[in-house]
């Protein structure tokens, strides 16, 4: 198993800002972790950032996680894949997602509609610019060139460094779980418990033998789960630090009737609380929200407690199947969240797990 960090998003607190950025990257590269990582949602982007960032490290891989599907068009991103992985010398990643809908229709203005389809449409044209074939597309959602117009296929100017990039999906539901075995390198997960995980991995799995993998599916295939790691000998403290963040996913990333988190969270078990948490987040009470999420579904979900205690939680998720646990962590500073970095470096070493 290995390890990545998730940086997650600049600006959003007062901790979050270059420096603290660039601390834990540097961090994790010195301590060999695998890959670091880097969201948007409508603040920062990650290509930037992963541009900035990745001047300050030597041999850890860049990632996003993940880009916006409806924020810019297949050609787009390719060309900005393919740029970022010619700065970093071969060592990007592209994590894709569709986002929901508040944000695809409210923030960028595209219809949250077929989602599984546009993926797949999407990763298609990405895969013939990065691999610098003429982009000649008649799909049911992108078309290109248009047809009855002046325009012309064109093949991708920059040489990149790889042919193939290699490509995430950032899946919730079982249909888009399938789909990301069918057509994508790896999956980053949200919320991923050791307990439930082999049923998204059945869906993925069934995914890659569509594909063609039918001999070893699950071969060459990255699990990497987004996991927040929150160290305390309280067991209850060390959830608090992450029940706001966990409350407003389960609460309030989406409406009453599309949230897809919530809709895990229910089908892992926690439907009678899911609706709870929703129903008081969408109340605008978001404290309320955070302390009825159950302390069980933060502990399935992240890896909180003693170091010990995380050490037994990390055996069972690479049990379990998860080939790189992409670490999220939390503290109440920044050092503690650097001393977090090493600790789990240390622990895959202790453990035998590397």
């Amino acid at each position: 198993m290995k390890l990545g960090i998730n940086l997650g998003y600049w600006g959003t607190t007062g901790t979050d800002d270059l420096e603290a950025m660039r601390r834990l990257a540097t961090t994790a590269d010195e301590c060999g972790y695998d890959v670091a990582w880097l969201a948007e949602a409508y603040g920062s982007d990650s290509a930037t950032l992963a541009a900035y960032l990745s001047a300050h490290t030597s041999r850890i891989e860049w990632g996003s996680a993940v880009m916006q599907i409806p924020g810019r068009s297949p050609a787009m991103t390719a060309m900005t894949a393919a740029t970022l992985d010619s700065i970093t010398d071969g060592k990007y990643r592209l994590g894709l997602g569709v986002s929901g809908p508040q944000v695809s229709e409210g923030w960028h203005g595209v219809r949250f509609d077929h989602p599984l389809g546009r993926t797949r449409e999407y990763v298609d044209i990405i895969r013939l610019a990065v691999g610098r074939k003429k982009v000649e597309y008649d799909g049911t959602y992108f078309k290109l060139p248009l047809p009855d117009g002046p325009g012309k296929a064109l093949r991708l100017l920059l040489h990149p460094k790889r042919a193939h990039l290699p490509i995430y999906l950032a899946s919730i539901g079982p249909k888009n779980l399938e789909l990301t075995g069918e057509i994508a390198d790896g999956w980053l997960g949200i919320f991923v418990s050791p307990e439930y995980v082999h049923e998204q991995l059945a869906m993925i799995e069934r995914g890659r033998v569509k594909g063609g993998h039918a001999d070893r599916p699950m071969a060459g295939f990255d699990v990497a789960p987004l996991v927040a790691v929150s160290v305390s000998d309280d067991l209850d403290a060390a959830a608090d630090r992450l029940r706001p963040n966990s409350a407003l996913y389960v609460g309030g990333m989406g409406s009453r009737k599309q949230n897809f988190y919530n809709a895990l969270a229910a089908r892992m078990g926690f439907a009678e609380a899911a609706k709870t948490v929703q129903d008081l987040y969408l109340d605008h009470k978001p404290r309320e929200a955070a302390a009825a999420l159950p302390r069980d579904f933060i502990d399935r979900t992240a890896l909180i407690g003693s170091r010990d205690r995380i050490a037994a939680r990390m055996h069972a998720y690479a049990d379990a199947g998860v080939t790189t646990i992409n670490v999220a962590p939390a503290g109440d500073s920044l050092d503690e969240r650097v001393e977090t970095v090493r600790m789990m470096a240390e622990l895959l070493e202790r453990e035998g797990l590397a």
